[in-house]
């Protein structure tokens, strides 16, 4: 069986060779070097052996996870150079395996993804088990599917398609659906059904070619030059532009690029084309805050924050107080994660209004593809509504999920407390609201935390766990194996009002606010977040959260103060709320009417009034400003919660910016923006003094930022807050 570390092949006695893929770091047969290496040497040898044909497979759970993240997130100078030589030396490989004249399979036996799914493109055939995953997922990293990936995925599926599907979507599509979508020939059910039909498909080709490497094979809807093609063509970009909305990412661009000038010239010229393009991203700062955040996604996620040394913890039965649009939420992904659910309200109609409203989300995902009618039918069943609260104590996890009003929280707590004294844990879904201020309101606060989840709830990745003064270790460990139940992402907090992510969209949306004070259009406002690359602009968001939670989030904040002793800053929100809410009853998008005009539910047009009550003025404020203000107050105030130890981690901030309020994702979250800007901490350091000196002291960086940019080191959380990262 000859071979070298991580790939190895062995000839049947048909003659036929199973080239398999097994890398000794891990389980995802990343394309580091060593396993490039290793699989180009192989192909090497066997173009000289005599063979009927070939299969490409893996020995591990997955047929290969493409490249090897860690590697590529922080390339210097020299690596740049060594991972271009590894891909050239990759593609010139693959097209010598696609142009041997035997046929070669691809026995996709697990999810294939990235350059893992560009090997599975150079075979000639493509038989993926039903369970694996199969796509490009670059161009949500800021990257281009490389090693050929653009180049046969436009000659096999067409310029048009190519571009709409696998490579600008950056989507995972399940086997079958990659079977429909003409990525893959045949899908099977079992590992041995898999290598059968592999080795029968090679016995009736005994002689394989690629289709576009046939004499007069033309690209499917033709090439740009075509009447046909040029017609369609000018719809993407423009498409593409509407999505973007002026946000700075150079990959969908690239690979828009890559695909229609690939198109119209040869395979070996088109390859070059599309590694020149790979390499000008994966050296750019884009690509390397995007990879550096979804490494950190993937470590949080697996648990790197939770506490060691305590047993894993697995919930069973989990009640939800309030069954209204973030309770049935939280119903749902539990109920989905196969936890049974006590959900509770007032009254039987509102606790099974809720259960329905979680149903009804069961249902959208069958509709979807994404569940049977018998998933359906059980996950829904799991869901118990119920006006008695006494039906909570057999729960080993109960989750407080009514309306953000600190008396109302505690009296339900308490009652609760006291009906299930044995639970596990105990916890509030609070945004805002202190967890050691609600702990004194229960018996045992040790085992009371702080679960904050994203609205929808379905949707959001996002867990905030919120520790209280008096939280035990052994409470924290027991949420993060919620969090792992419900497969959320984790990040650890510490208390004070607005923890983290409440405390930095606030900074977002005051000053977006603040701006129409300060006379700045609202469209100009709305664009500036679009282009700055927020998920959802500032007076999107607050019309989605209608706009009484603000105001009562800022009268608790008030009050809490007040018994403090202290007083809080004023607050650009104030007047602009209170000209839409108090003066004209515009409470948001539930309402019909908010920052914007909604007609039959759907968002129509920015409200005409907002000009007239704050006197708009064009260029009020430089454009570049306005989309500077939001980012930097942001960060800023990111910064000043890692001094003050609310964030444990600079990853932790960063993943919870980007999943949990939408800070821009081609930034690498908040953190990261300032490392990544341009002149790094020092030039952002110098702009923020710019801002301070225009429109405030709020932008005057703090003096650990001012520091780190003097010294050249980076930003980091308070030693004792914050072991080293994965």
């Amino acid at each position: 069986m000859p071979g070298s570390t991580g790939v190895r092949w062995l000839v049947d006695g048909a003659g036929i060779a199973t080239l398999t893929l097994d890398s000794p770091a891990g389980e995802g047969n990343a394309l580091d070097g060593p396993l490039v290496g290793a699989l180009c040497a192989a192909i090497e040898e066997l173009r000289k052996a005599s063979l009927k044909g070939i299969v490409l497979t893996s020995a591990k759970r997955f047929f290969s996870t493409g490249c090897d993240l860690r590697e590529l997130a922080g390339l210097s100078a020299e690596g740049a150079s060594q991972i271009h030589a590894r891909l050239q030396q990759l593609t010139a490989s693959l097209r010598r395996l696609e142009t041997l004249g035997i046929p070669v399979v691809a026995a996709l036996n697990g999810t294939a993804l990235g350059a893992g799914f560009a090997l599975a493109l150079a075979c000639h055939r493509r038989i993926a088990i039903a369970q694996g995953e199969l796509g490009f997922p670059e161009v949500t990293l800021g990257l281009l599917p490389g090693a050929g990936a653009v180049v046969r995925s436009v000659r096999l599926l067409g310029v048009v398609e190519a571009l709409q599907g696998p490579l600008l979507r950056g989507r995972s599509y399940l086997a079958r659906e990659a079977l429909e979508a003409g990525l893959v020939h045949e899908v099977v059910e079992t590992q041995e059904e898999l290598s059968l039909r592999a080795r029968a498909w090679i016995h009736l080709n005994p002689i394989s070619r690629q289709p576009w490497d046939a004499d007069g094979y033309a690209i499917p809807g033709g090439n740009p030059g075509t009447a046909a093609l040029s017609a369609l063509l000018p719809a993407i970009p423009a498409k593409l532009r509407k999505r973007l909305r002026g946000a700075p990412f150079p990959a969908p661009r690239a690979i828009l690029g890559a695909a229609v000038e690939g198109a119209q010239v040869d395979v070996e010229t088109a390859t070059a084309i599309e590694s020149r393009s790979f390499m000008e991203l994966v050296t750019g700062q884009v690509a390397r805050n995007m990879m550096r955040a979804s490494l950190d996604q993937g470590a949080l996620k697996r648990g790197a924050r939770r506490p060691k040394d305590f047993p894993a913890t697995s919930f069973r039965r989990v009640a939800v107080l309030g069954a209204g649009m973030m309770g049935s939420g939280i119903a749902q992904v539990c109920a989905a994660a196969g936890i049974e659910v006590v959900l509770v309200d007032e009254t039987m109609q509102r606790a099974e209004a809720g259960r329905d409203l979680a149903r009804a989300g069961f249902e959208a995902d069958r509709k979807a593809g994404k569940r049977s009618p018998e998933q359906v039918a059980i996950a829904g069943a799991r869901i118990h509504p119920t006006a008695s609260v006494p039906d909570c104590s057999d729960c080993d996890l109960i989750i407080e999920a009514v309306f953000e009003d600190q008396a109302l929280k505690e009296a339900i707590l308490a009652e609760v407390a006291s009906l299930a004294p044995q639970a596990l844990l105990l916890a509030s879904n609070t945004s805002t609201i202190p967890i050691s201020r609600l702990a004194t309101a229960i018996p045992r606060p040790e085992a009371f935390i702080g679960l904050h989840f994203f609205s929808p709830v379905e949707k959001m990745a996002l867990l905030e766990i919120v520790v209280g003064a008096l939280t035990s270790d052994a409470s924290i460990a027991r949420a993060f194996d919620f969090a792992r139940q419900l497969e959320k992402i984790p990040i650890l907090v510490n208390d004070g009002r607005g923890f983290f992510t409440s405390r930095i969209v606030g900074t977002y949306l005051d000053e977006a606010m603040g701006m129409l004070t300060e006379h700045v259009p609202a469209a100009t406002i709305e664009q500036a977040g679009a282009q700055a690359g927020y998920a959802s602009t500032p007076f999107q968001v607050l019309d989605a959260l209608t706009l009484t939670l603000p105001q009562r989030i800022r009268r608790e904040a008030e009050a809490g103060a007040k018994a403090e002793g202290r007083f809080l800053p004023p607050s650009f929100s104030t007047e602009v709320l209170e000209v839409l809410v108090d003066a004209h009853g515009r409470r948001g998008r539930s309402s019909g009417a908010g920052f914007y005009d909604y007609i039959g539910g759907r968002r129509a047009r920015l409200w005409p009034g907002l000009a007239k009550h704050f006197d708009a003025k064009v260029d009020a404020v430089p454009f570049a400003d306005v989309k500077d203000r939001m980012l930097f107050i942001e960060a800023l105030e990111a910064v000043k919660c890692l001094e003050e130890g609310i964030i444990r981690s600079v990853a932790e901030a960063n993943v919870g910016s980007l999943l949990g309020i939408g800070f821009p994702l081609w930034t690498g979250g908040v953190i990261q923006f300032i490392h990544g800007y341009h002149g790094g901490i020092e030039g952002f350091v110098n702009r923020a003094h710019q801002l301070a000196a225009r429109y405030g002291e709020r932008f005057r960086p703090p003096e650990s930022l001012r520091s780190a940019a003097a010294t050249g080191k980076s930003i980091a959380a308070p030693h004792h807050l914050s072991p080293p990262f994965p």
